[in-house]
């Protein structure tokens, strides 16, 4: 249990780490910029890397919570009242395609080792992939605990795991049509279970890479490439003004505001929400966040004009 505590608590700690990271150096940028002083050293690579870090962090918070993105309304990960034979093979398959993914993304983190480049001084590039396997590796963790509570179920799940990485080192099946339509029927089938869906994609991903000989590790790279690039941060950093927007209730007093100054014209009130919304859009990024702070304001007021 204190390694669980200490884990979650230190999850925690790296998550508001990275978010005054995304947030603080653009921030010093502009401040340098305007004062004609240095800024931070390669500051807006950074905060593009940030990204990636952020994007795990956040799947490994998630799968702690049980709020994976997935076919199914029921949680996958979680103890199950009564036995079920397809949930069972779902949370396994979970299991090893995670298991694929880490090993993928430590290969690609030796490789950077033994090749090092740097993104800034004194920052590797090795270092900020560190985060892919870290990542899966607690994703593992929790599937594992989450799971079953029954210590069978979790030998048998480890047992499981390493029979498939004995497995995926050889070419007995690798060449095999058989194995490969077979292996799809099982990730299909554990979607259908309630498996999230980044295990379907990442699933036939590895399998697909693998039966054709190609290193695992190439997914991992392609997803750091994807992940790295220049526009993406940008997608944290309206959630993140959205969430403080939100739970501080700011919709609500510009609400106000606005209704103070277009109140009075004839139909104010639709007029009053349009400009609110485009005015928490340019905040938020027209993100899911904004309809989360608006929608429960703006419905009942919609409602009682008719």
């Amino acid at each position: 249990m204190k390694i669980k505590e200490y884990i979650k608590r230190s999850e925690n700690i790296l998550t508001i780490g990275v978010f005054s990271i995304l947030a603080i150096f653009p921030a010093v940028e502009i401040i340098t910029r305007i004062l004609g002083r240095p800024g931070i050293p390669a500051s807006p690579i950074l905060v593009q890397h940030m990204t990636l870090w952020i994007g795990f962090i956040g799947a490994v918070l998630a799968t702690r919570q049980n709020k994976l993105l997935s076919l199914t309304r029921e949680p996958l990960f979680s103890p199950d009242s009564v036995f079920s034979n397809g949930r069972w093979i779902a949370k396994n398959i979970s299991f090893v395609i995670i298991v694929a993914l880490f090993w993928g993304s430590i290969s690609l983190v030796m490789i950077e080792y033994n090749y090092p480049i740097q993104i800034s001084p004194g920052v590797y590039r090795w270092f900020i992939q560190l985060i892919m396997p870290i990542g899966f590796l607690l994703i593992a963790f929790q599937i594992f605990l989450k799971s079953s509570k029954e210590q069978l179920f979790r030998i048998l799940m480890l047992l499981i795991g390493i029979l498939f990485v004995v497995i995926g080192n050889y070419d007995v099946f690798r060449g095999s049509v058989y194995f490969l339509w077979i292996s799809i029927g099982f990730i299909l089938f554990s979607m259908f279970y309630g498996a999230p869906i980044f295990i379907g994609l990442g699933g036939l991903a590895v399998l697909f890479f693998w039966h054709d000989y190609t290193p695992i590790s190439a997914i991992s790279a392609e997803t750091y490439r994807i992940v790295v690039s220049p526009t993406l941060p940008t997608i944290p950093l309206f959630t993140l003004a959205g969430y403080i927007l939100a739970e501080s209730r700011s919709s609500e007093r510009i609400f106000y505001l606005f209704r103070a100054a277009f109140g009075w014209i004839p139909g104010g009130t639709p007029i009053v929400i349009v400009f609110l919304c485009g005015f928490f859009t340019a905040l938020t990024g027209g993100s899911g966040v904004a309809i989360l702070a608006l929608g429960g304001l703006l419905f009942p007021l919609l409602k009682k004009e008719g």
